[in-house]
């Protein structure tokens, strides 16, 4: 069991489903954000294919110098992704693979 990666439009509708019930802003997904290369990765191992970022989000110009960043998903109307401090505390979903 992991944290949950988002692969397709599918899974991100079964996200979906499971965050309305959330107690907290937004909800951890398994995405991180490597500062080293720049780019977004599932804690699977995959690359981020599709994207569901909210405006402003997921660009490659990440706040590296002061915090490590995850990716999590808005538990609110829209439920994008979007790119928060990993110190956060927030409700998370897990998946069996």
């Amino acid at each position: 069991m992991d944290l949950v990666s988002v692969h397709s439009e599918e899974i991100q509708h079964r996200v979906m489903n499971v965050v309305k019930r959330a107690t907290t802003a937004a909800v951890w997904l398994g995405l991180r954000h490597s500062c080293t290369v720049g780019i977004w990765f599932w804690v699977s191992g995959q690359t981020v294919c599709y994207q569901n970022w909210a405006p402003g989000n997921g660009t490659s110009e990440e706040d590296c110098e002061h915090t490590v960043r995850s990716g999590a998903v808005q538990s609110g109307s829209g439920q994008r992704w979007i790119s928060l401090p990993e110190t956060d505390k927030l409700n998370f979903i897990c998946s069996r693979y």
